[in-house]
């Protein structure tokens, strides 16, 4: 698969894509004959992997030490899963917090709400707000 495949499939930059192959997030990328990146499907799920880890706000940093264990096999399924653990908790307490923030965004849009219809009885019973 071409580097504009998998640019399309994942949404992602090709600078981008780049990045990752050359930070080390992408395990092994083949190459052809005459150098040309050939995408297999495993690359397309590390892709995947490494967008929905980076929105969840896992470092590049933490995801190069996972892809490393990765590397070392089974042997380092714990500290993989620990990392996941890890970034599990502190996604869970921003959502706790974007839930809170969210609550308050509510409230405040329905006082405006409310005022506003308050607003425009009062000034299109006078008469105002006609063109």
């Amino acid at each position: 698969m071409t580097i504009a495949e998998v640019c399309k499939r994942c949404n992602v930059t090709p600078d981008t894509l780049r990045y990752y192959e050359r930070v080390g997030l992408i395990p092994h990328v083949r190459r052809t004959a005459g150098g040309i990146r050939d995408y297999a499907e495993t690359d397309v799920n590390w892709v995947t992997f490494i967008r929905h880890m980076r929105s969840a706000g896992l470092p590049v940093s933490a995801l190069a030490r996972y892809v490393s264990l990765f590397r070392k096999g089974d042997a380092s399924l714990g500290e993989r899963k620990d990392i996941l653990v890890r970034q599990r908790a502190l996604l869970a307490k921003r959502l706790e917090t974007l839930r809170s923030v969210l609550e308050k965004l509510d409230a405040k849009i329905a006082t405006y709400e409310e005022r506003c219809a308050v607003w425009e009885r009062t000034h299109l019973r006078n008469g105002e707000g006609k063109k």
